[in-house]
């Protein structure tokens, strides 16, 4: 085992009922690489996300977080070692931006222990690092659909795992925060994090992508390095529509045919 491997599926497959969304694969994420998920929609990539997140268990193979099964490892040491963005925010209850930031350092907090200075202080930089510095006091319920993800994005800066799972992290945001968002974690990842995502749009995976796993909605996956798996007659058969590649300054694009 590589001991800069962070997660490693081994012979891995997800069935939900009689349906399987992926046959079995392979695949090792490094510290300071980031891997996509991409396939059309209902192929499966949130469940697999969730499996690579150990919520729900592989239907065959393993996964492993730091060479460990992550079904051995304790909830609460896995929270402060593995993170994960859902898709959808609800919110039951008025809190402000802050206290909504701060449930991200509760892994980190003994059973009686409030957070501290040094808490809040993680919290008012992860803010700033996704543009809502002076967002402390505003209520969650008043925020706009794209500042309510950039909220949970803080939220999860501000619990500093090793891993980050991101279910479609651009969800809600335009353009300029798209880029800065996949900026944010492309540095991290580079800064000796790891990073998984979910994106829908194949050239933002191009662009940020070291690896991919490519699920074509009938059980059938791709999973290795962007250039090996962004192909396009893969991607052309995985999402049913012609996909033509072209080179921009260097940088791989694909266009429907």
């Amino acid at each position: 085992m590589n001991p800069a491997t962070l997660l490693e599926a081994d012979q891995l497959a997800v069935r939900v009922g009689p349906r399987w969304l992926c046959c079995e694969f392979s695949l090792r994420l490094h510290a300071g690489e980031c891997l996509v998920l991409l396939g059309p929609n209902g192929a499966g990539k949130t469940t697999l996300l969730h499996t690579l997140a150990g919520l729900r268990p592989p239907s065959a193979g393993r996964v492993a977080l730091e060479g460990r099964d992550l079904s051995s490892w304790p909830a609460g040491e896995l929270a402060r070692q593995r993170g994960l963005l859902v898709q959808q925010q609800p919110d039951y209850f008025a809190a402000s931006v802050l206290e909504t930031v701060l449930v991200g350092r509760h892994p980190h907090l003994g059973r009686w222990r409030w957070e501290g200075p040094e808490d809040v202080e993680l919290a008012r930089r992860a803010l700033a690092q996704v543009g809502l510095d002076g967002f402390e006091g505003r209520d969650v319920l008043s925020l706009s659909g794209g500042e309510r993800q950039r909220v949970a994005i803080a939220a999860l800066l501000t619990q500093a795992p090793r891993l980050f799972l991101l279910d479609e992290p651009t969800n809600h945001l335009d353009l300029h925060y798209q880029i800065a968002i996949l900026d944010l974690f492309q540095g991290l990842a580079r800064a000796g994090h790891a990073v998984v995502m979910v994106l829908h749009d194949i050239n933002l995976a191009a662009r940020y992508a070291d690896r991919v796993i490519l699920l074509d909605g009938l059980g059938g996956v791709l999973a290795g390095g962007r250039q090996e798996v962004l192909q396009a007659e893969a991607l052309s058969r995985a999402f049913g529509h012609p996909l033509r590649h072209i080179a921009v300054a260097g940088r791989a694009h694909f266009i429907p045919d």
